[in-house]
């Protein structure tokens, strides 16, 4: 069955690395939601202050069970860090590290995008950003390829909160454009593009010996990736009325 495109604007939700009052982590996490926000999404803040270490407690937790479910919501997600000893901080792998790969049926980050920002009160570094991509890929999410790394941040951002204008909060802008686009562009594909071979497979050893096993056919793969690409060039040329061709191989 053809399912219907999404309407509803596109869900973010933010997680950051520091539990300081004036935590810049959590000031680049708010300049970038204004932004994304103004583009028309819809985003949540988990505030991590509070969350015991993982496996400290079951994860019945009001803290564990808040964080899951905004994982569940989202469509797409933000990790903003510090850099700490060349490292995320333990504050942001510690509500990563409460985040199961399943849970039952759900998978509370598989086929998220994912935007990753680091703050640094030094020189400009990206061990912190490239520590967050390798934990978004274990966590099977969608991590798009810009990203913002913002050095000596306390110059960066005014007393009131705000990001100063600089080339800093412009790479934020593009950061916060490309997460929109790619969240719009995957969120109604996600169930076909996180289908696996292996997990069917798994999944059909299960079945009783007198039930068929699960098969895709292979048009019916071809037509999933005639539609994925119909998304993407119809939001390139939405202001165009010239149709695109089909791609070579698939053509009906």
């Amino acid at each position: 069955m053809k399912r219907e495109p999404s309407t509803h604007k596109p869900r973010i939700l933010f997680l950051y690395g520091s539990l300081r009052k004036r935590s810049y982590s959590r000031l680049l996490a708010e300049e970038a939601a204004r932004i994304i926000t103004d583009l028309g999404a819809e985003v949540r803040f988990y505030d991590p202050f509070e969350l015991p270490m993982c496996d400290s407690v079951p994860s019945e937790h009001p803290k564990v069970v808040e964080l899951r479910a905004l994982s569940e919501w989202s469509e797409g997600q933000v990790w903003s860090s510090p850099e700490r000893h060349g490292a995320v901080t333990a504050v942001l792998k510690n509500q990563i590290d409460w985040l199961p790969l399943n849970s039952a049926a759900v998978r509370p980050t598989q086929g998220r995008t994912l935007a990753v920002m680091q703050v640094s009160g030094g020189s400009q570094s990206f061990n912190a950003v490239n520590s967050l991509r390798l934990l978004g890929r274990w966590m099977r999410m969608f991590t798009i390829p810009n990203q913002s790394s913002v050095p000596k941040a306390y110059e960066q951002f005014e007393e009131d909160g705000r990001m100063k204008d600089s080339s800093y909060r412009d790479r934020v802008v593009d950061v916060m454009e490309e997460l929109y686009k790619f969240t719009m562009l995957l969120r109604d594909h996600v169930e076909d593009l996180t289908d696996r071979h292996s997990e069917r497979k798994e999944a059909a050893a299960k079945v009783p010996p007198s039930s068929s096993p699960r098969r895709v056919p292979s048009d019916r793969i071809k037509s999933r990736i005639w539609h994925g690409r119909t998304a993407w060039v119809s939001l390139r040329h939405a202001s165009s009325s010239e149709q695109p061709l089909p791609p070579q191989g698939l053509a009906a």
